[in-house]
């Protein structure tokens, strides 16, 4: 496959696409990323592309004081939910995915998650063309203090965590946030650590760390990849690309 356009919103300059620019390039991907910190604009034409991509950072998925393009970014990715228009948010991404079609997201109670953890398939995974091949608890690389704590009307929750529950989830048909960055290498995520004077050889941040480094550059690659093919797959039957005979869970998800 060729000419995958997939936009991606940068929204800082300390979390650019990283390995899943590089995953996607792999399936035909042609990224227009949008440093939306440095000044570019949302834009408000979908028919330009096949997919939306939206980063982390620092901010709030709220913010708009601090990030003016927020409005925008959220009236974009609920625009692209509505149209089908394939979206994968990644930690703030996910965020602001879930605050634009209805969902919460607050200071989580229980503080931070950073480095180095695991997530677990929930039942509905099974029927999700994402997250069914992906393992039952995969390694996962967490930074963020802000968490989904509602998830928006009729999204169906794939991944919980002991920490927080909303982990992954699906919204619409063709939708998906993921609470834990897919993008990083443990080297990232010790440097965003090294910039808040937190220690980075042990606990969370330690060896820990390494290991689950080695095992998301599989996990999530493959994920990815898949995310790629969806939104490549010509339109079926079904109305959604990709989709066409897969049928998908509209709520719930328990397990």
């Amino acid at each position: 496959m060729t000419g995958l356009r997939v936009l991606v919103l940068e929204h800082d300059a300390s979390d650019p696409p990283l390995r899943v620019g590089d995953w996607l390039a792999e399936r035909g991907g042609v990224l227009d990323v949008r440093r939306l910190h440095a000044g570019d604009r949302v834009p408000d034409d979908l028919s330009m592309f096949d997919a939306v991509v939206s980063m982390g950072g620092e901010m709030g998925a709220l913010d708009d004081d601090v990030a003016p393009w927020l409005p925008a970014t959220r009236a974009l990715l609920s625009a692209a939910v509505d149209r089908e228009v394939p979206v994968l948010g990644i930690c703030l991404g996910a965020q602001l995915l879930a605050a634009a079609t209805g969902g919460e997201v607050t200071r989580g109670a229980d503080g931070p998650e950073i480095g180095a953890y695991l997530a677990a398939k929930r039942d509905a995974a099974e029927q999700d063309p994402l997250f069914d091949a992906a393992p039952m608890t995969p390694d996962v690389m967490h930074y963020h203090y802000d968490v989904i704590s509602r998830l928006p009307p009729g999204a169906v929750l794939l991944m919980s965590s002991t920490g927080y529950p909303h982990q992954a989830y699906r919204v619409g048909r063709r939708a998906w946030g993921v609470q834990f960055h897919i993008e990083t290498d443990a080297a990232t995520v010790r440097e965003w650590a090294a910039h808040e004077g937190l220690p980075t050889h042990s606990g969370r941040l330690g060896p820990v760390l390494d290991e689950a480094d080695a095992a998301m550059a599989v996990v999530w690659r493959d994920m990815v990849h898949r995310f790629a093919d969806l939104a490549a797959a010509p339109t079926g039957p079904a109305g959604a690309r990709g989709l066409a005979g897969r049928r998908l869970p509209l709520a719930g998800g328990g397990g």
